[in-house]
Protein backbone atom coordinates (compact mmCIF):
# COMPACT_ATOMS: atom_id res chain seq x y z
CA UNK A 1 0.00 0.00 0.00
CA UNK A 2 1.45 3.42 -1.06
CA UNK A 3 1.82 6.10 1.62
CA UNK A 4 -0.75 8.89 1.36
CA UNK A 5 0.39 12.52 0.89
CA UNK A 6 -0.28 13.15 4.54
CA UNK A 7 1.68 10.13 5.63
CA UNK A 8 4.50 11.03 8.09
CA UNK A 9 7.13 9.57 5.75
CA UNK A 10 5.97 11.77 2.88
CA UNK A 11 5.96 14.83 5.07
CA UNK A 12 9.53 14.12 6.12
CA UNK A 13 10.59 13.72 2.48
CA UNK A 14 8.96 17.01 1.53
CA UNK A 15 10.59 18.73 4.51
CA UNK A 16 14.04 17.37 3.60
CA UNK A 17 13.60 18.41 -0.03
CA UNK A 18 12.49 21.87 1.01
CA UNK A 19 15.42 22.30 3.39
CA UNK A 20 17.83 21.13 0.69
CA UNK A 21 16.38 23.57 -1.83
CA UNK A 22 16.58 26.45 0.65
CA UNK A 23 20.21 25.59 1.43
CA UNK A 24 21.09 25.55 -2.27
CA UNK A 25 19.44 28.93 -2.75
CA UNK A 26 21.40 30.35 0.19
CA UNK A 27 24.69 28.99 -1.13
CA UNK A 28 23.97 30.34 -4.61
CA UNK A 29 23.05 33.73 -3.18
CA UNK A 30 26.29 33.75 -1.19
CA UNK A 31 28.32 32.93 -4.28
CA UNK A 32 26.60 35.67 -6.25
CA UNK A 33 27.25 38.15 -3.43
CA UNK A 34 30.94 37.21 -3.29
CA UNK A 35 31.24 37.46 -7.05
CA UNK A 36 29.63 40.89 -6.99
CA UNK A 37 32.12 42.03 -4.35
CA UNK A 38 35.00 40.78 -6.49
CA UNK A 39 33.68 42.67 -9.51
CA UNK A 40 33.32 45.88 -7.51
CA UNK A 41 36.83 45.43 -6.09
CA UNK A 42 38.34 45.17 -9.57
CA UNK A 43 36.74 48.45 -10.68
CA UNK A 44 39.30 50.97 -9.51
CA UNK A 45 38.37 54.61 -8.83
CA UNK A 46 39.11 56.97 -11.71
CA UNK A 47 41.57 58.96 -9.56
CA UNK A 48 43.62 55.87 -8.65
CA UNK A 49 47.29 56.70 -9.05
CA UNK A 50 46.86 60.34 -10.07
CA UNK A 51 47.79 61.69 -6.64
CA UNK A 52 51.14 59.91 -6.61
CA UNK A 53 51.68 60.72 -10.29
CA UNK A 54 51.37 64.42 -9.49
CA UNK A 55 53.57 64.09 -6.42
CA UNK A 56 56.45 62.33 -8.20
CA UNK A 57 57.89 65.36 -10.06
CA UNK A 58 57.37 67.52 -6.97
CA UNK A 59 59.27 65.02 -4.82
CA UNK A 60 62.04 64.89 -7.43
CA UNK A 61 62.37 68.68 -7.60
CA UNK A 62 62.23 69.02 -3.81
CA UNK A 63 64.85 66.31 -3.46
CA UNK A 64 67.21 68.02 -5.89
CA UNK A 65 66.88 71.29 -3.96
CA UNK A 66 67.46 69.49 -0.66
CA UNK A 67 70.64 67.83 -1.90
CA UNK A 68 71.97 70.90 -3.72
CA UNK A 69 71.65 73.15 -0.68
CA UNK A 70 73.03 70.66 1.85
CA UNK A 71 76.10 72.22 3.50
CA UNK A 72 78.27 69.09 3.85
CA UNK A 73 78.96 65.89 1.95
CA UNK A 74 77.45 63.83 4.76
CA UNK A 75 74.28 65.90 4.68
CA UNK A 76 74.08 65.64 0.88
CA UNK A 77 74.38 61.85 0.95
CA UNK A 78 71.77 61.52 3.70
CA UNK A 79 69.43 63.90 1.87
CA UNK A 80 69.94 61.99 -1.39
CA UNK A 81 68.97 58.70 0.25
CA UNK A 82 65.76 60.27 1.54
CA UNK A 83 64.96 61.88 -1.82
CA UNK A 84 65.66 58.75 -3.88
CA UNK A 85 63.46 56.52 -1.73
CA UNK A 86 60.65 59.09 -1.91
CA UNK A 87 60.81 59.35 -5.71
CA UNK A 88 60.90 55.55 -5.97
CA UNK A 89 57.84 55.28 -3.75
CA UNK A 90 55.67 57.81 -5.58
CA UNK A 91 56.98 57.02 -9.05
CA UNK A 92 56.53 53.27 -8.83
CA UNK A 93 53.11 53.67 -7.21
CA UNK A 94 51.99 56.00 -10.00
CA UNK A 95 53.32 53.67 -12.70
CA UNK A 96 51.68 50.62 -11.15
CA UNK A 97 48.27 52.18 -10.49
CA UNK A 98 47.99 54.27 -13.65
CA UNK A 99 49.42 51.53 -15.85
CA UNK A 100 47.00 48.90 -14.59
CA UNK A 101 45.38 47.24 -17.58
CA UNK A 102 48.07 48.44 -19.99
CA UNK A 103 50.88 46.15 -18.88
CA UNK A 104 51.18 42.40 -19.13
CA UNK A 105 50.18 40.35 -16.12
CA UNK A 106 53.83 39.59 -15.41
CA UNK A 107 54.86 43.26 -15.54
CA UNK A 108 51.96 44.27 -13.31
CA UNK A 109 52.98 41.61 -10.79
CA UNK A 110 56.55 42.96 -10.72
CA UNK A 111 55.33 46.54 -10.28
CA UNK A 112 53.03 45.45 -7.47
CA UNK A 113 55.95 43.84 -5.65
CA UNK A 114 58.05 46.97 -6.09
CA UNK A 115 55.18 49.21 -5.03
CA UNK A 116 54.75 47.36 -1.75
CA UNK A 117 58.48 46.94 -1.16
CA UNK A 118 59.14 50.66 -1.59
CA UNK A 119 57.13 51.42 1.54
CA UNK A 120 59.88 49.77 3.58
CA UNK A 121 62.53 51.75 1.70
CA UNK A 122 60.87 55.13 2.31
CA UNK A 123 60.71 54.34 6.04
CA UNK A 124 64.44 53.61 6.18
CA UNK A 125 65.23 56.45 3.79
CA UNK A 126 63.33 58.94 5.94
CA UNK A 127 65.16 58.01 9.12
CA UNK A 128 68.59 58.08 7.46
CA UNK A 129 69.10 61.88 7.67
CA UNK A 130 67.87 61.96 11.25
CA UNK A 131 70.17 59.11 12.29
CA UNK A 132 73.20 60.59 10.52
CA UNK A 133 72.69 64.26 11.37
CA UNK A 134 70.91 64.35 14.73
CA UNK A 135 72.34 61.43 16.72
CA UNK A 136 75.79 60.66 18.12
CA UNK A 137 77.68 58.30 15.78
CA UNK A 138 77.08 55.19 17.90
CA UNK A 139 73.34 55.73 18.25
CA UNK A 140 73.06 56.76 14.62
CA UNK A 141 74.69 53.57 13.40
CA UNK A 142 72.43 51.47 15.61
CA UNK A 143 69.32 53.15 14.25
CA UNK A 144 70.55 52.74 10.68
CA UNK A 145 71.16 49.03 11.25
CA UNK A 146 67.68 48.65 12.74
CA UNK A 147 65.70 50.47 10.07
CA UNK A 148 67.69 49.28 7.06
CA UNK A 149 67.87 45.71 8.34
CA UNK A 150 64.13 45.78 8.90
CA UNK A 151 63.57 47.39 5.49
CA UNK A 152 65.60 44.74 3.65
CA UNK A 153 63.78 41.97 5.50
CA UNK A 154 60.48 43.65 4.68
CA UNK A 155 61.36 43.99 1.01
CA UNK A 156 62.21 40.29 0.79
CA UNK A 157 58.99 39.44 2.61
CA UNK A 158 56.81 41.43 0.18
CA UNK A 159 58.70 40.32 -2.93
CA UNK A 160 58.62 36.63 -2.01
CA UNK A 161 55.06 36.68 -0.64
CA UNK A 162 53.21 39.31 -2.62
CA UNK A 163 49.89 37.66 -1.80
CA UNK A 164 50.33 37.96 1.96
CA UNK A 165 47.13 39.00 3.74
CA UNK A 166 46.68 42.71 4.34
CA UNK A 167 46.17 42.21 8.09
CA UNK A 168 49.63 40.63 8.31
CA UNK A 169 51.92 42.98 6.39
CA UNK A 170 50.26 46.33 7.18
CA UNK A 171 51.18 46.20 10.91
CA UNK A 172 54.76 45.37 9.89
CA UNK A 173 54.98 48.68 8.02
CA UNK A 174 53.67 50.53 11.07
CA UNK A 175 56.00 48.72 13.49
CA UNK A 176 59.10 49.53 11.44
CA UNK A 177 57.96 53.11 11.06
CA UNK A 178 57.80 53.62 14.82
CA UNK A 179 61.14 51.96 15.67
CA UNK A 180 62.78 55.36 15.94
CA UNK A 181 60.41 56.48 18.69
CA UNK A 182 63.11 55.38 21.14
CA UNK A 183 65.48 57.92 19.59
CA UNK A 184 63.17 60.91 19.87
CA UNK A 185 65.07 62.35 22.87
CA UNK A 186 68.23 62.45 20.75
CA UNK A 187 66.33 64.06 17.89
CA UNK A 188 64.99 66.63 20.33
CA UNK A 189 68.42 67.51 21.71
CA UNK A 190 69.99 68.16 18.32
CA UNK A 191 66.99 68.97 16.15
CA UNK A 192 64.64 70.74 18.51
CA UNK A 193 60.93 70.61 19.19
CA UNK A 194 59.90 71.51 15.64
CA UNK A 195 61.78 68.60 14.08
CA UNK A 196 60.44 66.10 16.60
CA UNK A 197 56.89 67.43 16.18
CA UNK A 198 57.14 67.06 12.41
CA UNK A 199 58.58 63.55 12.71
CA UNK A 200 55.76 62.52 15.04
CA UNK A 201 53.11 64.20 12.88
CA UNK A 202 54.38 62.45 9.76
CA UNK A 203 54.48 59.12 11.57
CA UNK A 204 50.92 59.59 12.80
CA UNK A 205 49.72 60.46 9.29
CA UNK A 206 51.42 57.39 7.84
CA UNK A 207 49.81 55.29 10.58
CA UNK A 208 46.34 56.69 9.88
CA UNK A 209 46.88 55.93 6.22
CA UNK A 210 47.88 52.37 7.08
CA UNK A 211 44.68 51.95 9.11
CA UNK A 212 42.60 53.14 6.15
CA UNK A 213 44.52 50.83 3.82
CA UNK A 214 44.24 47.84 6.15
CA UNK A 215 40.51 48.24 6.88
CA UNK A 216 39.48 49.65 3.47
CA UNK A 217 37.47 52.25 5.35
CA UNK A 218 36.28 54.89 4.77
CA UNK A 219 35.53 54.31 1.12
CA UNK A 220 33.60 57.47 0.16
CA UNK A 221 33.40 57.08 -3.62
CA UNK A 222 34.45 53.73 -5.11
CA UNK A 223 33.94 55.21 -8.58
CA UNK A 224 36.16 58.26 -8.10
CA UNK A 225 37.91 58.58 -4.73
CA UNK A 226 38.00 55.42 -2.66
CA UNK A 227 39.83 54.25 0.45
CA UNK A 228 43.07 53.80 -1.49
CA UNK A 229 43.03 57.45 -2.55
CA UNK A 230 42.60 58.47 1.08
CA UNK A 231 45.59 56.26 1.92
CA UNK A 232 47.64 57.93 -0.81
CA UNK A 233 46.61 61.37 0.47
CA UNK A 234 47.91 60.51 3.93
CA UNK A 235 51.24 59.36 2.48
CA UNK A 236 51.68 62.62 0.58
CA UNK A 237 50.98 64.85 3.58
CA UNK A 238 53.17 62.64 5.80
CA UNK A 239 56.02 62.90 3.29
CA UNK A 240 55.63 66.69 3.27
CA UNK A 241 55.91 66.82 7.06
CA UNK A 242 59.01 64.64 7.03
CA UNK A 243 60.52 66.63 4.16
CA UNK A 244 60.35 69.81 6.23
CA UNK A 245 61.85 67.97 9.22
CA UNK A 246 64.67 66.60 7.06
CA UNK A 247 65.26 70.09 5.64
CA UNK A 248 65.71 71.57 9.11
CA UNK A 249 68.07 68.72 9.98
CA UNK A 250 70.11 69.02 6.79
CA UNK A 251 70.44 72.78 6.80
CA UNK A 252 70.80 73.41 10.50
CA UNK A 253 72.18 70.32 12.22
CA UNK A 254 75.77 69.18 12.60
CA UNK A 255 76.29 65.45 13.36
CA UNK A 256 76.69 64.94 17.08
CA UNK A 257 76.31 68.63 17.92
CA UNK A 258 74.19 69.75 20.83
Amino acid sequence: MEPTPTHPENRRRVQRATESAVQEVRETAGEVKDAAKDVVATIKPKLRGWLHLGTTPLALAAGIVLVALAPTTTARVAAAVFAITAVLLFGTSALYHRGSGHFSERTSAVLKRLDHANIFLIIAGTYTPFAVLLLPPGQGRTLLWLVWGGAIAGVLFRVLWVGAPRWLYTPVYVALGWVAVFYLPGFWRNGGAVVVTLIAAGGLLYTLGAVVYGTKRPNPSPRWFGFHEIFHSFTIVAFAAHYVAVSFSVYGAVPGAG
